[in-house]
């Protein structure tokens, strides 16, 4: 093998790709504003609207409680929240986010509970909506409270201590710094989005490397030239995992300095740190790095295998409509990282693209697994090696090359 000859090539390419406005918006601008876009804009945007959604003064609907003036005179004094009378529509006005929840007291409640009968008070709130979930829980806990105050006064009419009924206090401490529990939480958005830009990164160069040699007339030139087959492709192939990895070590060092940035703004004050400590991954160099050489397998087996789909197409538009379906293969797994209960396992470390989030959702938590890591590395890099094999026999073929 003739590493000049594969040098010449990759030169070639490489001018070509950077006089390409689609390879560098794809593999240098994307990669560089894409993380700051999403880590501080989103980070941002969600400490902001989860403050305001807390300062938000919501309304309350109380129906009943005519018989209860202990219970609704202490709804009303709730610090921040807006008790509204009763009307026929109120479920209506929670699904449309005119009150937030409505509270149900039973008639005869207060006489009821002073009689050591049990009633039920019925909360009602839109689920999954952030507001209504706050209104829900301060009013939810204001009963607990009354709730409370209720056996306390039980007790000591009967002389009886309150630990009667609660012989032991059950605290639960979390151990794992902030850092790790938003690592655990988000650390598969990093894995996904790494991986999904070091594909973007490789299909461009790949379809113009291919299909637009043969749109342009190009390839039966290139093909022409005193240059073997073998080192044709491998110059192609080297100029397509410069750009997958360009794009990969670009994005990682985008998200670290985004999350630092953010991490350092954040933390300026108490409450703004406490506000952000679920939005915020702290990424260090070791991470970085990590992240960054579990995607060189990955980025190779990206280039194989769509230099060898796109190798297929007569045009640029044909290519980009073999390749799309990539996308979605892609993503599929990637983001089946994210969903919970699904963890890093031997078996799941030979699958390809999937072993590799989960690895990376692990990683930025601060978790090696060492064993599995191995496996990781090493089964896909077998993938790759196969993909680029196939993709050195497809040039060989003068079907796949000038098929019409």
């Amino acid at each position: 093998m003739s590493l000049r000859n594969v040098g010449i090539v990759y030169r070639k390419e490489l001018t070509e790709a950077i006089r390409d406005r689609r390879t560098v918006i794809s593999t240098i601008l994307v990669p560089l504003l894409l993380f700051p876009v999403l880590s501080v804009g989103f980070g941002s945007l969600a400490v902001m609207l989860v403050g305001k959604a807390k300062e938000e003064v919501p309304k309350v609907m109380l129906r009943g409680g005519q018989d209860s003036p202990d219970v609704v005179r202490g709804l009303k004094k709730l610090e921040k929240i807006e008790i509204v009378p009763e009307t026929p529509d109120w479920k209506d006005q929670i699904i449309n986010k005119e009150i937030r929840a409505a509270v149900e007291i039973p008639p005869g409640f207060q006489a009821d509970v002073a009689q050591q009968k049990q009633d039920t008070v019925n909360i009602y709130d839109y689920e999954g909506e952030l507001k209504s979930e706050f209104a829900t829980d301060k009013v939810e806990k204001y009963l607990k409270d009354y709730s409370d105050t209720v056996v306390k006064d039980r007790l000591a009419a009967k002389n009886l201590p309150v630990g009667v009924l609660k012989p032991f206090e059950l605290k639960r401490e979390n151990v794992a710094p902030p850092e790790k529990v938003s690592g655990a939480a988000f650390g598969g958005i990093i894995g996904y989005m790494v991986i999904l830009l070091c594909m973007t990164g490789a299909m461009y160069p790949a379809m113009d490397l291919t299909a637009g040699e043969k749109e342009r007339g190009t390839m039966e030139t290139i093909l022409s030239s005193p240059i073997s087959r073998t080192h044709l492709v491998l110059g192609k192939f080297f100029l397509i995992l410069t750009a997958a990895l360009g794009t990969a070590a670009l994005s990682v060092l985008s998200m670290g300095v985004s999350f630092s940035v953010l991490s350092h703004y954040t933390g300026q004050t108490a409450g703004g740190r406490a506000a952000a400590a679920g939005f915020l991954l702290h990424l260090g160099p070791k991470t970085v790095i990590s992240v960054f050489i579990m995607a060189l397998p990955i980025a190779v087996l990206f280039s194989s295998v769509l230099m060898t789909i796109a190798l297929f197409a007569k045009t640029y538009k044909e290519a980009q409509s073999y390749l799309t379906p990539m996308t979605f293969i892609v993503i599929i797994p990637a983001i089946a990282s994210m969903l919970p209960g699904v963890e890093l396992t031997p078996k799941l470390s030979l699958i390809p693209i999937l072993s590799t989030s989960l690895l990376c959702k692990e990683l930025v938590a601060g978790t090696y697994h060492w064993n599995l890591i191995a496996i990781i590395f090493s089964s896909t890099c077998v993938y790759a090696a196969v993909a680029l094999f196939i993709a050195i026999k497809m040039f060989q073929r003068e079907s796949v090359l000038f098929r019409s």
